[in-house]
């Protein structure tokens, strides 16, 4: 994302951050919540609390986190939510661990297919650039 004005957590708050058993990592930019908070925290917005309710209830110190941090996690998970259900709050879908993508044997066979006729077009074009090509370099001998 690239934001500059991203809060630093330093030892100490990172220390804090991480006796609340609603957070499962922190490192010095990110703080990484437990599945079932994530899942808590939209069904309690879903109920009508406030995205800042949920978190100072959970023990989260918003001068610490910051005040949009609440805000910016839920709208975040309210769209997983949305799109990959219950499942999709409970892997971790950003950065390294990510499963965002899926596995070539993940195709469908439909999928595979178009992937191979794709390969294929692409493999007599480049074949047929090359005959071209030869031609040419003949060609240029030959004068």
């Amino acid at each position: 994302m690239g934001n500059l004005n991203r809060t630093l957590f330093t030892e100490e708050n990172m220390r804090r951050l991480e006796t609340n058993s609603n957070v499962q990592h922190v490192s010095e930019t990110n703080i990484t919540y437990t599945p079932e908070f994530k899942l808590a925290a939209v069904k309690a917005y879903e109920e009508g609390e406030t995205p800042a309710e949920i978190f100072i209830k959970a023990g989260f110190d918003l001068d610490l986190i910051g005040h949009k941090k609440p805000k910016q996690s839920l709208k975040r998970w309210r769209d997983t939510y949305a799109t990959f259900g219950e499942s999709g709050l409970k892997e971790e879908r950003r950065g390294r661990g990510s499963t965002g993508r899926r596995k070539t044997g993940a195709l469908s066979a439909e999928e595979e297919l178009k992937l191979a006729r794709a390969k294929i077009k692409f493999l007599e074009a480049e074949v047929d650039l090359l005959k071209k090509l030869e031609a040419l370099e003949r060609q240029r001998k030959k004068h």
